[in-house]
C-alpha cells in the first residue's frame, strides 16, 4: 500500500527555494529537481521503512542527481515530510522543525 505524502509548510518552503534557485541557473532544471524529488518521495511512500532512521523516528531519502535530502516521519497512513535540505547544510543551524 502506498502511503499519502504530506508536506509540512517549511518543507514546501524548502522546495520552493530550491526550485527557484535551480530555475535561475538553467530553465527546466527546477522542473527536473521537482520530478526527481517527487520520485524519491513516491518511493518513500511505497517503501517507507527502506530509508535509514537519522534521528529518533525521522528518516531521510536522497534526491537523485541533486544534493538534497528529504526528511520524513513514517506514520500508519502517510509520510510527513519535515524538510528538504541541501546536503551541505549543517543540521545544527536548522530552525526548529
Amino acid at each position: 500500500m502506498t502511503l499519502t505524502v504530506i508536506l509540512r509548510p517549511r518543507a514546501e518552503d524548502d522546495i520552493r527555494v530550491a526550485y527557484q534557485w535551480y530555475e535561475a541557473q538553467q530553465v527546466g532544471l527546477g522542473e527536473d529537481f521537482l520530478a526527481r524529488l517527487r520520485r524519491s518521495l513516491l518511493h518513500a511512500a511505497e517503501f517507507p521503512e527502506s530509508s535509514p532512521v537519522i534521528y529518533k523516528s525521522v528518516r531521510r531519502c536522497v534526491v537523485t542527481r541533486f544534493p538534497y535530502l528529504a526528511f520524513y516521519l513514517s506514520e500508519p497512513t502517510r509520510i510527513l515530510v519535515l524538510a528538504v535540505l541541501h546536503t551541505s547544510r549543517d543540521p545544527a543551524t536548522w530552525p526548529h522543525r
